[in-house]
This record gives C-alpha cells, structure tokens and sequence, in this order.
C-alpha cells in the first residue's frame, strides 16, 4: 500500500471531488494498486509554484482500470474479463461513460479525449494511464 498526494487542476472537476459526487480520475502511468491511498490538493496560484489551496483526507483506491490513450481512440483494460483490451473511440458511448465518471464538462467522451491529448501530448504511439476510483469516505 502506498500513499499518493495528487495535484487537482481540472476546475469542473474539483467540488464533485470535494463533495464526493465524483470519485474516479485519469492519470498517466502505471504506478496505482488496488488499496492505496489518495489525497487531493489544489493550488492557490500557479501549479507547482504556490501553496495548496485545499487537501482532502486520503481515501482507499477501490477500482483500477489501465488504459492506453492515442490522439483519437482508446485501448482499455478493466479489471475482469469483459471489456478487456477493447479499442474504443472517444466519441463513444464507453468514452462518454468514463467522462461522466471522471467529472468531465460537457459529459462527453470526446471531450475527455481533448483533455487528456491537451494535457499530456498524446502521440500515435500512445500514453499509458490508469483509471481510478477511491471509496468516498
């Protein structure tokens, strides 16, 4: 089990994570387990460059899905059988799906996927993320 402090800087995003009506985000790597724990925290300026504007206590990662993020399209790897492995356009009813979990504005999966290729540079070679969800406590 390890403890993670994870920046917040999506602004939709961050009272539904306050306020427990959004428990899932998207983060690039592969480094999450069933288990850990997860704090949240915003800043009060530039990223990185300020103070934390808030922290939340840390919650248990209930759910991890890996996916692997291309510009227009992704792979996605749930736990359990089904679904696995499947490709999947962002425009789609799986991608809108997760946006509505992630907390993304508009609720559509095509938006997730401009977000994601906004913030990471996601190239034809693809990123590796992971999907998580923490038990709101």
């Amino acid at each position: 089990m390890k403890k993670w402090n994870l920046p917040l800087t999506y602004a939709p995003k961050i009272p539904k994570v306050l306020d427990g009506t959004c428990t899932q985000t998207i983060r690039i790597g592969r480094k999450f387990s069933i288990g850990d724990l997860v704090s949240f925290h915003g800043w009060e300026g530039k990223p990185y460059r300020s103070k934390w504007s808030f922290r939340t206590p840390y919650w248990e990662l209930i759910w991890v899905g890996d996916i692997t993020a291309y510009p227009t399209e992704f792979v996605y790897f749930p736990p359990g059988p089904s679904y696995w492995g499947q490709k999947y356009l962002w425009n789609s009813l799986m991608g809108d799906r997760i946006a509505y979990r992630d907390g993304i504005e508009p609720t559509m999966g095509d938006e997730l996927g401009r977000l994601l290729n906004s913030m990471h540079k996601i190239d034809k070679f693809g990123k590796e993320m992971q999907i998580i969800r923490w038990r709101f406590a």
